[in-house]
């Protein structure tokens, strides 16, 4: 599916670290904006993050390996949020695209961010120096996704330089390019060249988007055409003017800023949004007013509670909070028990299980339980195949135990945490205990029992008897014959 997202006379959100996370974007788009471009996000990190559909806030969130969320979406910007990533090679440009592609609607690279961060990796304004380099990322995004593929650049010291990387830029097939009318020496605090960006406008065929009139040009809605005239661009894209007060979008005219900032706090709210990017939000729109005792008290606010309570919202914070945790019961009561049933894939028994290491004992896993559990039948010591992904490098693992395969749907994060997950399976098919806190006592056989076995000492727990020995395994041999069949009846 190819989302044709145009970028012909738009008015465009930038991309703005710390600013861009998903209550800002949705508040430009509520205001007018056409499209909203996410904050930068560094390659290295998407590359490391898992898709996860989150039920209760109905978003989909990319969660990285220490479970913070590095980006959220939802539904109602699906086909108007642009992915801007931080990236110096290709072949992880292109993972992290095609992680994400489905859940937006265009993907951009970042070449104009001057900031050290940025650039000490190669990222950023560094890429304007190597065009080998940025033709080879274009190129490969192009050529791997489906979704348009812009990018942003700085302007280079003259204008001829400009245009002749512009061009080039243009033959990878990018739907558009955005231009920041400083070089990468320059603040705001210098003056926007809108000379350079009418000639790159007027040198290629692409969109071109106008970006870096905030502090000279635009101050009000009606200014946003003007600097559109003055550039000769096909669309105009706003980072602080919009950063200050998001309904500078809105062609009625901008409402207040505390009105704005009331609305940002509902979205932060509703959408669980980290608190300290709420504050500094919401601290650039207080702007001069942020050392005013409102200000102050907001600097003093440690929980999303104690920010409603500054504004005076703490009666819409608790009405959130309870639908919140009403749709949470909801959908934990409403929730098909299907998913939490083994289902048959060609010769593979599935379900969609993770491995949540809070959920076991220090030095217990699952696959310590599958073990014993094995060498207690006496079957052959359980065998894992693991396989990785390589749009986002998630791992999938298949235990054989007893030439039964058991496997998890779901992708995880690292080796060790699929294997464990297919133990799970397992474990939970054979209803057998996994060593979860709060399980009963399972009678799992330590090292130290094993090795008091060895020396001949008796444990209740110790099977020898042959008989019984084979009395067990015919048990566990009819057991999952009658899985098989109950299994495949339902297909």
């Amino acid at each position: 599916f190819y989302c044709n997202l145009s970028f012909s006379n738009k008015v465009i959100l930038a991309p703005m670290v710390r600013v861009g996370t998903l209550p800002m974007r949705l508040l430009a788009l509520d205001y007018g904006a056409d499209i909203v471009y996410c904050e930068e996000l560094i390659d290295l990190k998407m590359i490391q993050c898992e898709r996860v559909v989150n039920d209760v806030l109905e978003t989909v969130d990319f969660i990285g390996p220490d479970e913070r969320v590095m980006f959220r979406t939802c539904s109602k910007e699906k086909d108007r949020v642009v992915f801007q990533m931080g990236t110096a090679d290709p072949k992880r440009a292109l993972a992290v695209a095609q992680l994400v592609e489905n859940d937006v609607a265009a993907v951009d690279v970042n070449m104009g961010c001057p900031k050290e961060y940025s650039t000490k990796g190669g990222m950023g304004s560094a890429l304007l120096s190597d065009p080998d380099k940025i033709e080879a990322i274009l190129t490969t995004l192009v050529r791997g996704i489906s979704k348009p593929v812009t990018c942003k650049i700085r302007i280079l010291p003259t204008i001829k330089e400009t245009v002749n990387l512009v061009k080039r830029i243009e033959k990878t097939g990018v739907s558009a390019i955005a231009v920041h009318g400083r070089m990468k020496e320059e603040r705001p605090r210098h003056p926007v060249h809108c000379d350079y960006i009418q000639a790159v406008a007027e040198s290629v065929s692409i969109p071109v988007i106008a970006n870096g009139g905030s502090v000279d040009h635009v101050k009000t809605h009606d200014n946003i055409e003007m600097f559109r005239e003055a550039t000769g661009a096909s669309s105009v894209m706003l980072a602080r003017a919009a950063m200050w007060n998001p309904s500078i979008f809105r062609s009625q005219g901008a409402v207040s800023v505390d009105e704005a900032m009331e609305e940002y706090i509902k979205y932060a709210v509703c959408y669980d949004n980290n608190t300290f990017n709420t504050k500094y939000c919401l601290c650039q729109m207080l702007k001069d007013r942020v050392e005013s005792p409102m200000g102050k008290r907001l600097h003093a606010a440690q929980t999303s509670a104690e920010i409603c309570e500054v504004f005076g919202m703490t009666d819409f914070y608790k009405k959130a909070q309870a639908d919140l945790e009403a749709r949470k019961s909801y959908l934990q009561a409403n929730s098909s028990s299907l998913s939490d049933q083994p289902t048959l894939d060609g010769d593979v028994i599935t379900m969609a299980v993770k491995f949540e290491r809070r959920e076991y004992p220090p030095q217990i896993t699952p696959k310590m339980y599958l073990l014993e559990w094995s060498r207690k039948e006496k079957l052959e010591q359980p065998v894992y195949e693991t396989e990785q992904r390589a749009q986002d490098r998630a791992f999938q693992s298949t235990v054989t135990v007893a030439n039964k395969k058991y496997r998890s749907t779901l992708w995880s994060k690292s080796k060790k945490f699929a294997e464990q997950a297919a133990a799970i399976v397992c474990l939970r098919t054979l209803g057998v205990p996994e060593g979860r806190i709060g399980e009963e006592n399972s009678g799992l056989v330590n090292k130290r029992k094993r090795e008091e076995r060895k020396q001949g000492i008796s444990e209740d727990s110790g099977i020898t008897d042959s008989t019984n020995r084979k009395r067990r395994i015919t048990e566990y041999q009819l057991k999952t014959c009658m899985l098989f069949l109950k299994l495949s009846s339902s297909f």
